[in-house]
């Protein structure tokens, strides 16, 4: 009896031991996966192509992801907070269209209209969030038609031309290098350590984690739900006018369809980097992954000669295939 005792004890040893390594390979692949997919993706293109990692090309990929990378920031601390901004490319061509008129058209001072892009996103960022708290009105509504808004402002403004000839000083955020280092990823650098110090270290990043984790719970908590999501959805509009800036360098102009598509692009990759889409669970860190893992697809399809419309189908497959996965995840873990 001792001995079968002993055995018993030994299986159920092994058991334990089994289920925590399972459970450690899980949390591992959870956190590191996006990281995973991104290192395989620049792996299966550097052997197709001999041209992806040379110096010059992976500095083509982070100018390339900086606009990015910053509305993905920015769009994460929007889903945490269990809301959505399909406005996003719109504020991002209003904010850098207004700037780039006022520069322009009226004669004003390049850094002066640097400051208007910023205004002018913020602003039309508060607007989203006192429309969704004060209109109770649901987030994926609110943004929509402030899309739509935002967008017939923007060609109203430039009457549907372009606005070429900017000044150095403007288009410098798009193209322009400090210290050898692109412009573009330093602010795509900056606002990403700023997306995390709001989520880690301020009172707004908690409150922010609450509200998407249970908006009433959080309400009943003593957080003011609706100062909170107003002040997300402006940071949101500021990150927007610095990806206007950083666009309106690349291309040397501002139009009233620049962005067009971003807000599916900032969405794909806070999904593709574990954020949960409803709310409540995710990180910077993430997404950033998210936003390069699409900014190599893009690339790569691009040196192999593949046409773009495969990226778009791709984006849109690889979030319907992440949604599924994380979902029959959650209902598995709520079973057990």
């Amino acid at each position: 009896m001792p001995e079968s005792k002993g055995s018993e004890t030994q299986v159920l040893t092994r058991i334990k031991r089994s289920i925590g390594v399972f459970s450690t390979l899980k949390f591992v692949i959870s956190r590191v996966g996006p990281l995973l997919i991104l290192l395989i993706l620049m792996f299966f293109f550097s052997v197709l192509s001999s041209s992806f990692l040379t110096v010059s090309n992976l500095l083509n990929i982070t100018r390339q992801s900086a606009v990015n990378i910053v509305l993905a920031v920015g769009m994460t601390l929007v889903i945490i907070g269990g809301g959505i901004d399909l406005s996003v490319g719109s504020l991002l061509g209003l904010s850098a269209c207004t700037g780039a008129t006022f520069v322009m058209v009226l004669g004003i001072n390049p850094l002066l209209g640097i400051l208007i892009v910023l205004a002018i996103g913020a602003s039309m960022g508060t607007v989203n969030g006192v429309v969704i708290t004060k209109g109770h009105i649901p987030d994926f509504i609110a943004t929509l038609g402030m899309m739509s808004v935002a967008r017939g402002l923007a060609l109203l403004i430039t009457g549907g031309l372009p606005v070429a000839g900017l000044p150095s000083q403007i288009t410098w955020w798009g193209i322009g290098d400090l210290y050898k280092v692109p412009v573009p990823l330093i602010l795509a650098i900056l606002v990403s350590l700023s997306g995390w110090i709001i989520l880690s270290y301020t009172k707004l990043g908690r409150c922010d984690y609450a509200i998407g984790g249970n908006k009433e719970a959080a309400r009943n908590a003593g957080i003011d739900v609706d100062i909170s999501k107003i002040k997300i959805y402006a940071i949101m509009g500021f990150f927007c006018a610095i990806g206007g800036l950083i666009e309106t360098g690349r291309i040397y102009s501002a139009n009233g369809l620049m962005g067009e598509g971003l807000e599916l692009e900032a969405i794909a990759a806070v999904v593709i980097g574990g954020t949960n889409l409803f709310g409540g669970e995710g990180g910077v860190f993430g997404s950033i992954i998210g936003a390069l893992i699409m900014g190599v697809l893009s690339n790569g399809l691009h040196l192999l000669n593949v046409s773009a419309f495969w990226h778009r189908y791709m984006v849109g497959l690889i979030i319907i295939v992440v949604v599924v996965i994380d979902q029959l995840r959650r209902r598995k873990i709520i079973a057990e």
